[in-house]
């Protein structure tokens, strides 16, 4: 039987995970979509919607908020200006 007590916290796996080189790089790529994912479900969270709630004021799907927030969706500007909009906030890009 595994010792959770043993195991490496997230943190520390990070850590060693990003001495190598090729698993840095990966990382640092997904960086814009983590971003993404995390200001919709914080703002999302914030204003005690379901992913349900905010596909319905946003006039898209469930599944597609899913996605967002799983980083498994590439969503043009139109979409998450219509997000801006469910969450009643501003879309700012920046680069």
């Amino acid at each position: 039987m595994i010792d959770i007590k043993k195991l490496p916290t997230f943190r520390q796996h990070l850590n060693q995970s990003l001495k190598d080189p090729k698993f840095k790089k990966a990382w640092q790529e997904s960086e814009p979509e983590y971003l993404l994912a995390r200001q919709i479900i914080e703002k999302r969270l914030r204003k005690k919607m379901s992913q349900r709630d905010l596909a319905k004021k946003s006039q898209t799907t469930q599944a597609v908020i899913s996605r967002l927030e799983s980083m498994n969706a590439n969503p043009s500007i139109s979409l998450l200006k219509k997000i801006a909009q469910g969450l009643e906030t501003t879309l700012y890009l920046k680069i």
